[in-house]
């Protein structure tokens, strides 16, 4: 269980921060409870406080401004990992003297927020293996990211295709399912995206993806063989 503070007046910045966490704390297969706070006053006064893991603190705040909440937080021992958000880069600096260990930049961008919250989650020593959330009637299935070969959509519903064959179907854009995924995964066509750690060879107009040919467009063809020859670089 991972514990996450989110500390800013703004409602609507809270819930920027809170969404893209949660998508991303859940295809980890990460247990997890998200605290909110619309003031440092807030935050210091309440006794989970000391138990959170990891914050995210604005530091342009009514009242008591971040860094100092920050320096409160610090004077009760408070050990929790600290993430400043700014819109000004300025304050950045300042940060060091509270041993903050990241920041973001306002407005989100939630493939920042996200890497930030990996690092964090490798700095804690949290990190597990990741997981695909598929909601089903019966409940969530959670499938290891590791075991999925390719994604494919048909009109409004998207296959998930799996190492052994399997297939689940669900109602959903591509768009939406790329946008929580690894790097690993890139997309070869406007209605296909692959695994590269299963890419077994890239065929004119195909992608072999173990024993799945995958249909490549002409679109994705240079940047799809230009990702897969970084991927191999990088094994």
């Amino acid at each position: 269980m991972i514990n996450v503070g989110i500390c800013d007046d703004e409602a609507s910045m809270r819930k920027a921060l809170r969404v893209p966490l949660e998508r991303k704390l859940q295809l980890l297969g990460q247990t997890y409870r998200i605290f909110e706070y619309d003031s440092g006053e807030a935050l210091i006064t309440r006794p989970e406080a000391k138990g959170l893991d990891l914050l995210f603190l604005d530091i342009e705040m009514k009242q008591l401004s971040g860094m100092d909440t920050a320096k409160a937080l610090r004077k009760k021992d408070i050990r929790t990992l600290l993430i400043f958000v700014t819109a000004y880069p300025d304050y950045v600096f300042q940060g060091y003297e509270v041993h903050a260990f990241h920041y973001i930049l306002k407005p989100y961008e939630d493939h920042k927020i996200q890497n930030v919250l990996e690092q964090a989650l490798t700095e804690l020593g949290k990190t597990r293996e990741q997981f695909f959330v598929l909601e089903q009637r019966s409940g969530p299935l959670r499938i290891p990211v590791n075991n999925i070969l390719a994604f494919s959509s048909d009109r409004r519903k998207v296959v998930l295709i799996q190492k052994d064959g399997t297939r689940q179907e669900f109602y959903g854009k591509l768009d939406d399912v790329e946008k929580g995924l690894p790097d690993s995964f890139i997309r070869c066509h406007n209605r296909h995206l692959i695994n590269l750690n299963h890419v077994a060879a890239l065929e004119k107009g195909n992608c072999l993806c173990q024993e799945l040919r995958v249909p490549v467009s002409r679109g994705y063809q240079q940047a799809l063989e230009a990702a897969f020859a970084r991927f191999l670089l990088q094994q």
